[in-house]
């Protein structure tokens, strides 16, 4: 006979979006029950370049966006949850960057400056000079200027550690996943043959969402995958660098995080354009060989002659938008007992949580008593893709 439990709340999907959900919920009295069948953030999560972006990266053309405004209250809201003063304390997840940067390589700084000093950015962002610059810029040769933001860089795999701890007793590794149906109606999953009843069932796994829909016989709401080819590079004489390089485009020319390797040395994890459109099209070798070239054009003294280079292709789901165009805000559909969502970027978990926990309040759903839960097994911990990558 399968072994039967019951919770308030059944959370499908175990990246930082799921996880940090259960969490507040379960701060908030709530019983849950957390699946993953795989690793714990070992989806997009772990691929995340760990930027808590303020919305100034999708203010770049001169005006402040849809984007940018949902996403300006972010940064201080993880920036509380680090510090333990928040909705969750996150103490313990590692800050790597109390600050992210914009920089402009020479004749483009002219243009943004008048743009940076307007009244819609004060206060998100400032020009910075000599020692305030990042590391990697402070050379002789570096003749552009920077933009100091507002937002946070964590490390995403101390991040996921530690919301790991915040669920406590309620994750569960499972394979098989089936509708549970009371009267027509969803009253839980079937997970490995354990029946799971809950007030409501969340699906938050990402790509793994489309899948899961199909399972329980829906179609709606749909899925879009955006693609991104992104570059690994690793090195002794990298430094620390957290910040887009500014192109003549809304869009950043190339997006520079780094991050520790288990070896001690800096990894430097290349997004934004080069990672979109063109990047996607080439190959490995191609990629690789555009980055090198990129660094060397905007970075010339770093040695890159010793470096370790890879490649990571991530496809970042979404619900389906009009010609592929990222969603402004955190997205949830409910049909019935069962939501959907995707918190379509990492800065944007919190507000994921808010409209969950919005719908559960409107509909009166309340912590209930449920009996304890057996020990079960527990999804392990995604590993760094630059470990994985550049061992």
């Amino acid at each position: 006979m399968s072994q039967a439990l019951s919770t308030d709340v059944l959370i499908v999907g175990g990246g930082i979006a799921g996880l940090w959900l259960n969490a507040r919920l379960r701060q908030q009295g709530f019983a849950t029950v957390l699946v993953e069948n795989a690793t714990l953030g070992g989806g997009q999560s772990v691929r995340s370049q760990g930027i808590i972006h303020g919305g100034a990266k999708y203010a770049l053309h001169g005006a402040l966006t849809g984007a940018s405004e949902a996403i300006a209250d972010m940064p201080p809201r993880w920036r509380e949850a680090i510090d333990g003063q928040g909705e969750l304390d996150l103490r313990g997840a590692r800050l790597l960057s109390e600050a992210h940067y914009l920089w402009s390589p020479g004749s483009l700084a002219g243009n943004l400056t008048s743009f940076f000093a307007s009244k819609a950015v004060r206060g998100r962002v400032d020009q910075v000079k000599g020692e305030q610059l990042p590391p990697a810029l402070q050379h002789p040769k570096f003749k552009g200027k920077v933009y100091r933001l507002a937002e946070l860089v964590l490390d995403v795999p101390s991040l996921i550690a530690r919301l790991a701890e915040l669920a406590g007793d309620s994750l569960l590794s499972g394979q098989e996943i089936a509708p549970l149906h009371d009267n027509g109606e969803l009253a839980g999953l079937c997970v490995d043959g354990r029946e799971i009843r809950a007030q409501r069932v969340v699906l938050s796994a990402g790509q793994g969402n489309a899948e899961l829909l199909a399972s329980l016989g829906l179609a709606q709401p749909a899925q879009q995958l955006r693609p991104l080819h992104m570059v690994l590079v690793k090195g002794p004489s990298l430094k620390p660098l957290y910040a887009h390089c500014l192109g003549g485009g809304p869009k950043p020319r190339i997006t520079v995080t780094s991050h520790p390797a288990a070896d001690g040395q800096w990894v430097w994890y290349l997004g934004g354009d080069i990672a979109e459109a063109d990047g996607v099209a080439r190959d490995e070798a191609a990629q690789i060989a555009a980055a090198q070239k990129e660094l060397g054009n905007l970075l010339p003294w770093v040695d890159l002659s010793s470096a370790q280079w890879a490649t990571l292709r991530v496809d970042r789901a979404e619900p389906a938008q009009s010609g592929l165009v990222r969603p402004d805000n955190a997205f949830l559909a409910e049909q019935g007992t069962l939501l959907v969502g995707w918190p379509t970027k990492l800065a944007l978990a919190p507000d994921f949580s808010d409209r969950v926990l919005a719908a559960l309040q409107r509909d009166g759903i309340r912590p209930a008593s449920h009996p304890s839960l057996p020990e079960l097994p527990r999804p392990p911990l995604a590993r760094p893709v630059w470990d994985e990558l550049l061992p």
